[in-house]
């Protein structure tokens, strides 16, 4: 079974017209699948990703996990965003506590506390269970929301730039945390990244999907990512694999901006 996307659309109104920011997306995300979105800025990528993930609804087209149509937020596909979202006024494992209680309400308290405190272990944090997130860094910060999203147990994950804010040292290690946790701690099946960096859905991915600008369709283009997992940074960059999805990855990137140029000129 998969993450189907079936001839999906989404607008917005603008200036009395209704402006088609996603347009006729089709796509697959099978189990075992890390997928990528990249593209430049108003392209879409997180308006699909809202769509994934039932905070926003398709104006045409749908949305199927295992055949099941989404209709709605459910625990079954959980977000994590650059903005970390974490409540303030509670403690990290509190933090994932209440997300475990809300998502997963026949949980007994037992596998409540289990949970938390393994993907917390998963991420460094157990030690800093008791902090508050102003009392811990924003590497920290972000390190809970995935230990949350993961603590769920969803099937389908979804990331809005997770490591757009962070330091290069930082996102470096959180990358590879999150492929370590996502590859032999966690539930989760399939993994879907909003990302504006080649290198990193290159290093993270088994496909990058390129979404572009109007008019044509959304995705213009899936490139597979063939290199052998387990990865790491040094060995990726070395890989010939790598600098030829690099090259046509930024070739697809530059055309689309090339045509929106002359579209804006027209």
């Amino acid at each position: 079974m998969s993450l189907q996307i079936e001839g999906v659309w989404k607008g917005f109104a603008h200036g009395g017209s209704r402006q088609w920011v996603l347009r006729d997306v089709d796509l697959e995300v099978k189990p075992g699948e890390f997928v990528s979105l990249i593209g430049h800025s108003g392209c879409g990528k997180s308006t699909l990703l809202n769509v994934l993930g039932g905070l926003t609804t398709a104006d045409a087209g749908e949305v199927r996990l295992d055949g099941e149509v989404v209709a709605g937020p459910s625990p079954d596909r959980a977000m994590v965003f650059q903005s970390y979202s974490l409540l303030p006024r509670l403690s990290l494992v509190r933090n994932v506590h209440a997300a475990v209680r809300s998502a997963r309400r026949d949980w007994a308290a037992e596998k409540v506390d289990a949970t938390a405190e393994r993907y917390l272990h998963g991420v460094g944090l157990w030690e800093h269970r008791d902090k508050r997130p102003h009392q811990v860094s924003g590497g920290m910060q972000q390190r809970c929301a995935g230990a949350r999203a993961f603590a769920v147990e969803p099937r389908v994950l979804l990331l809005d730039e997770p490591f757009g804010a962070l330091d290069a040292l930082t996102r470096a290690r959180l990358q590879a945390q999150l492929i370590d946790l996502w590859s032999s701690e966690s539930e989760t099946e399939m993994v879907v990244m909003v990302t504006h960096g080649i290198d990193e859905a290159i290093l993270l991915s088994d496909r990058v999907v390129v979404m572009s600008n109007p008019p044509g369709r959304s995705v213009s283009a899936v490139i597979p990512v063939e290199i052998p997992r387990p990865r790491d940074r040094v060995s990726v960059i070395d890989d010939p694999h790598f600098r030829d999805v690099q090259t046509e990855l930024l070739a697809l990137l530059y055309r689309d901006q090339a045509r929106e140029v002359e579209g804006a000129v027209a």
